[in-house]
């Protein structure tokens, strides 16, 4: 039996270059990549020798015998990538199959090439992905930056505690932080402790990898009100973030809402209104846990700006969510758009996946489960109350709500001694080069602007390091002299 990939895919393509078939797609070189929610087998060209399962970091590739349960779409959706296609074979034409290009080593380096010392400002994925091409790749030593006391980034404050898979690829990447080549300077923080100048001075190279790490505001009257939170707090408390404090979100409220409709509003709401039985033994914060046992929380909704068609939500994590026995989810279809938008949705389309989900309409009141309700063509207008939120007003009615998350996006911000674009919330660069800073590269978000899975820095970081290690054999870096030693003053580990 083949394998099939499941909803936990991070995308970073480590399956792909173990596939002796190349029956997984869509490849690096391909236009889909980077666009699509996951990779996919095809089931027609798999041999099942299982090697895409052993180089997958996540755990999301598995024998299709044995996906059932939340997993048992999978297969399916595995061969739903390849209809109309030929079979994927050697000898045989496909507009999905290729052959093997000519190997390549794109990290070859000449013999008078520099031995650099690079500083990598972050450890979340775009960082670590970075310093594992360094550190494979090069013979540089690398010295990693965190204004946190501990590694991981988003990989370990920002996936959902109960994703424990896709936290997995977390100790992949620590097994560089015990590389003999590279030292942690932890509680260090660009512009509090140290300077991008004295970075500068003490390193051949810089890489920020500082990530998006505040929230978009919602620009409506209330906003400041107690009550609401941006969703960088929400997910950094259940996660045991330690800049937030274990009291941080009330849940003395029956109902929340949440302002978005991607895959971080419904962690938020299958969190806040699931079980909390079922976090056991997750990476839950304790305390967090035991908040959530005595919650009130009864219902989430997910107030969607736009129709269905446009719901940013994963297919994966929607299944995932209409799978759970602990949670009712319905569609408000008080609006009629929503539901013609759902009927009249083709297979494959967004708006489809939504097709046989129960609407609001139709579902009795006061049923035994907690519930999530998706609620579409619901611009916020205002937030409501006089110290603390009460409300969010919606086409000139008020919802009652007594926490509202706003999960709109993540953006970026400045860095002390480093150009900034407002517009975008990046550091302006060209293939990673820093504009008008010579030695100083970005990476993943602040590079880029916030969008795309874990996977997608992994070849965000080959371009930076591309970028790096040109630098270098031109001379550009590593070419005049450098005060050697460590920040003096920067002590803690």
């Amino acid at each position: 039996m083949p394998y099939a990939i499941t909803q936990l895919c991070c995308t970073d393509a480590s399956c792909v270059a173990a596939c002796p078939v190349n029956c997984i797609h869509p490849t690096p070189d391909e236009p889909d990549f980077g666009t699509t929610d996951m990779l996919y087998v095809d089931p027609r060209t798999c041999i099942d020798c299982g090697a895409c399962a052993e180089a997958c970091p996540v755990d999301a590739v598995l024998p299709v015998e044995t996906l059932t349960g939340a997993l048992a779409d999978y297969p399916a959706i595995n061969a739903e990538y390849f209809a109309g296609t030929e079979p994927a074979r050697p000898d045989e034409s496909s507009p999905l199959f290729h052959d093997w290009g000519p190997v390549r080593f794109d990290r070859v380096l000449p013999a008078d090439f520099p031995r650099l010392d690079v500083a990598v400002v972050g450890s979340g994925p775009a960082g670590m992905y970075t310093v594992q091409d360094l550190l494979l790749h090069t013979t540089a030593r690398v010295t990693l930056y965190d204004r946190l006391p501990v590694t991981g980034g988003l990989v370990k404050f920002g996936v959902a505690p109960d994703h424990l898979d896709t936290k997995r690829i977390g100790g992949s990447f620590a097994r560089y932080l015990d590389h003999h080549r590279l030292r942690l300077r932890l509680d260090t923080e660009v512009g509090r402790d140290v300077d991008a100048d004295e970075l500068a001075r003490r390193h051949d190279a810089v890489v920020y990898a500082v990530g998006a790490p505040t929230s978009r505001p919602l620009g409506v009257p209330g906003e400041d009100l107690a009550g609401h939170l941006p969703s960088t707090t929400v997910v950094g408390w259940y996660n045991g973030h330690p800049e937030i404090d274990a009291d941080a979100v009330p849940t003395d409220a029956e109902r929340v809402a949440v302002v978005g409709t991607g895959n971080v509003a419904l962690d938020v709401a299958r969190i806040l209104a699931g079980d909390p039985s079922t976090l056991t033994g997750s990476a839950v914060a304790p305390g967090v846990l035991e908040r959530l046992r005595a919650s009130r929380v009864r219902e989430v909704v997910l107030l969607g700006r736009r129709g269905p068609e446009h719901a940013a939500y994963t297919r994966g994590e929607l299944l995932a969510m209409l799978r759970r026995d602990d949670l009712e989810v319905v569609v408000d279809d008080h609006e009629p758009r929503v539901g013609e938008a759902i009927d009249a949705a083709a297979p494959g389309e967004q708006a489809a996946l939504l097709q046989g989900v129960p609407r609001l309409s139709a579902v009795p009141p006061g049923g035994e489960r907690r519930r999530v309700v998706l609620r579409f063509h619901a611009p916020i207008e205002a937030l409501v109350g006089d110290d603390r939120v009460t409300a969010v007003r919606v086409g000139g009615t008020d919802l009652p709500a007594g926490l509202v998350v706003r999960a709109i996006g993540h953006r970026g911000r400045p860095t002390p001694g480093l150009p900034f674009d407002e517009e975008t919330g990046t550091i302006p660069n060209h293939a990673g080069r820093v504009d008008g800073r010579t030695g100083a590269y970005v990476v993943g978000w602040i590079k880029r602007g916030p969008g795309g899975g874990i996977g997608r820095n992994r070849r965000d970081a080959a371009e930076t390091v591309a970028s790096l290690i040109e630098d270098g054999k031109n001379h550009v870096i590593g070419a005049r002299p450098r005060r050697t030693g460590v920040l003096r003053r920067l002590t803690r580990m």
